[in-house]
């Protein structure tokens, strides 16, 4: 008799799922907020738009994970889409789910995720779980910060620690990693790409408050100690010195984007 094949090692616990629900309902809190910012969600949500677009895809069904600004909805049910919305932590008209587990919900055209997937401890097994939920020549689009964001924020950070630096900053992932996670996962005509957003900012303050507006604190697992006194210091002190003329340091924010089709293979035509 023939033994069972082993089960598959759990992945490495990165991120807290705790943690990742209190950051996005801290976001939807501070989202009521006339002078939130909102550049991120409203850049990713355009750009996904913008990519529809160049591939006439007119999907009849949608699925979209996590787009605080309501763009996507709003324009893909103005063509006559019929969208269902869904967040980890939901707001109104969104419907809650795990995105850690099997989507609930199947058969769409197409699967839209915004800057949530950067922050889970199984990026291979999410990407399964969309295009398991894919209808066929279903199309996939997932957007988060990737590699080369908070470069400058990162910096900041090993100056402020000294000698002792802590996990303050998530591992990021690349287009060339993200391309083979694509392919991995059994997406056909995978595209990877990364773009940068620069944002100027005047204080270390409005930096921090900007990625508590946009859910883009440290979700780790285990996180460094806080910084005190003396360390926030040395962080001020940091940000004074990557001033610009205006006193301003810019910081970059490189958002990847993978796509990637649920292909059905079809007898050739004679």
């Amino acid at each position: 008799m023939a033994s069972a094949s082993p089960s598959p090692p759990a992945p490495p616990v990165i991120f807290a799922s705790a943690r990742r629900r209190a950051i996005r309902a801290r976001q939807l809190v501070r989202a009521h907020n006339g002078d939130a910012a909102r550049y991120l969600a409203q850049d990713m949500a355009e750009d996904v738009l913008e990519r529809l677009a160049f591939l006439r895809h007119d999907p009849a069904r949608a699925l979209v994970i996590g787009d605080r600004s309501g763009i996507i909805a709003t324009a893909l049910g103005g063509q006559g889409t019929e969208v269902l919305r869904a967040d980890p932590v939901p707001g109104p008209g969104e419907l809650a789910f795990d995105d850690e587990q099997p989507l609930p919900f199947t058969g769409f055209d197409l699967i839209v995720s915004l800057g949530l997937l950067d922050t889970i401890n199984d990026l291979p097994g999410a990407l399964l779980h969309i295009r398991r939920a894919l209808a066929p020549d279903g199309l996939a689009l997932v957007s988060f910060p990737g590699a080369g964001s908070l470069a400058t924020l990162r910096d900041i950070m090993l100056s402020a620690d000294g000698d002792r630096p802590a996990a303050r900053t998530h591992p990021q992932i690349d287009a060339r990693a993200g391309a083979q996670l694509l392919q991995r996962c059994g997406f056909a005509d995978p595209v990877a790409d990364s773009r940068e957003l620069k944002v100027r900012f005047g204080s270390l303050q409005r930096l921090v408050g900007d990625l508590r507006d946009q859910g883009l604190t440290s979700a780790l697992d285990r996180p460094g100690p806080p910084l005190g006194k003396a360390g926030l210091a040395r962080a001020q002190a940091a940000f004074g010195e990557r001033a610009d003329g205006e006193g301003r340091v810019t910081e970059t924010f490189a958002i990847l984007t993978l796509s990637g089709w649920a292909k059905v293979l079809r007898p050739p035509k004679f």
